[in-house]
């Protein structure tokens, strides 16, 4: 049995479990005889085109437990689209160092970069492990890295909309990641818990925002009620397709780079409606936060890495693995292989039937697909409305 190497690469940008999944694939290919050294590589594709790999082979299991639960990329990570002058190379670099099997941890990008690996390298097995807090990946019911972000954006709006109740003197508007999809920010009405009513208008990026709605929205909360939390996703655009929030830069595959939205509309608020108006970002930190993982986040994370070497050793290539949802309540998902071809550059925005008719709140549909994968209950909070 001629035995060939494994190398593995994260791409795009971290999550609170990409780290799960790569501790899926270590301890699953050390069962493996066929599979001989366990390669990662430094910082994504660019690291495998500088040939910048690290062995873990020999990693010890409470190693791979604490990796398991390691937030952040242990490996590092990128943001490049590979062009046609790193085919050579890309392939020189996998024949030099024995590569049979290639894996590719990240969002739609990243998959189109899994799939352009597929096609040039015929005699490796190449599989896809989706990984994005975004949720924007296709060919999955959700994705890892989803649920741990969900479950953070929704406790930070729970607990900021205790503060902002308990000194109800502004508008708070609470900027949540997601770039084009609504996803992230949808998740935020899971803090509507406890009695606790927070937040009270989502802004969604596949609604274009209307500067005269949503005035009108603030205005008539503010009427009824003092102190206000709004959710709003980085990636607002109006009616024209313009970012609301534009930094004027873009990544290394040519996304634009949010400017600050929750700033943005927190001024419109200050300067239009005459309120106290203050904006938060917790930004990157919801995606790097261990405390509020969610467990089956990073088991389904866990579980992807296995079944990604699994089907690789059994001769599968050109595939992402994906989750399939067979009931909410109780929670069962089940693993399938999804072509390539089908999810790369795919970016799968929140549907209409997850959006009221308003445009600025989710439906119980959306909050009985979400609440399941952020891992259970959330904190048990005092509320003193409970004796009125």
């Amino acid at each position: 049995m001629v035995k060939k190497n494994l190398v593995i690469a994260h791409g795009g940008g971290p999550t609170p479990v990409i780290n799960a999944s790569l501790a899926g694939v270590i301890m699953e290919a050390q069962k493996h005889t066929k599979i001989d050294k366990i390669l990662a590589a430094r910082g994504g594709i660019e690291g495998l085109l500088a040939g910048n790999l690290t062995d873990l082979s020999d990693m010890s299991p409470e190693d791979i437990d604490l990796l398991k639960n390691t937030p952040g990329s242990a490996i590092g990570t990128c943001r490049y689209k590979v062009t046609e002058k790193d085919y050579s190379r890309t392939t020189d670099v996998l024949q030099k160092h024995n590569i049979g099997y290639f894996f590719y941890n990240g969002g739609n990008d990243s998959m189109d970069t899994c799939h352009k690996v597929s096609l040039l390298a015929n005699d490796i097995a190449v599989i896809g492990i989706p990984k994005t807090i975004d949720n924007d990946l296709g060919g999955t019911d959700h994705c890892p890295g989803f649920g741990s972000a969900a479950r953070y954006a929704a406790v930070t709006a729970l607990e900021l909309g205790m503060d902002i109740r308990a000194l109800p003197i502004h508008v708070c508007v609470l900027e949540i990641m997601g770039r084009n999809a609504g996803w992230l920010v949808g998740a935020t009405a899971l803090a509507r818990t406890q009695g606790f009513k927070a937040p009270q208008l989502i802004c969604f990026p596949e609604r274009p925002f209307d500067e005269g709605k949503f005035l009108n929205d603030v205005q008539r909360l503010w009427d009824s009620q003092k102190g206000i939390v709004i959710a709003a996703s980085e990636g607002l655009v109006d009616h024209k397709g313009n970012t609301i929030a534009d930094s004027g830069l873009t990544d290394g595959f040519g996304h634009k780079i949010p400017g600050g939205v929750a700033q943005t509309l927190s001024n419109l608020i200050i300067s239009k409606l005459h309120i106290k108006s203050r904006s938060e970002k917790p930004g990157l930190i919801g995606r790097a936060s261990k405390l509020l993982v969610s467990p089956v986040d990073r088991e389904e994370a866990f579980e992807a890495g296995k079944i990604s070497v699994q089907q690789a050793a059994s001769g599968k290539t050109g595939f992402m693995v994906g989750i399939k949802r067979l009931s909410n309540d109780p929670y069962r998902v089940k693993f399938e292989l999804v072509e390539l071809d089908k999810v790369a550059n795919y970016e799968k925005k929140l549907p209409d039937h997850f959006i009221n008719a308003d445009g600025n709140n989710v439906t119980d549909e959306f909050i009985e697909y979400c609440r399941p994968l952020t891992g259970g209950d959330f904190p048990d909070y005092f509320n003193i409305d409970n004796y009125e």
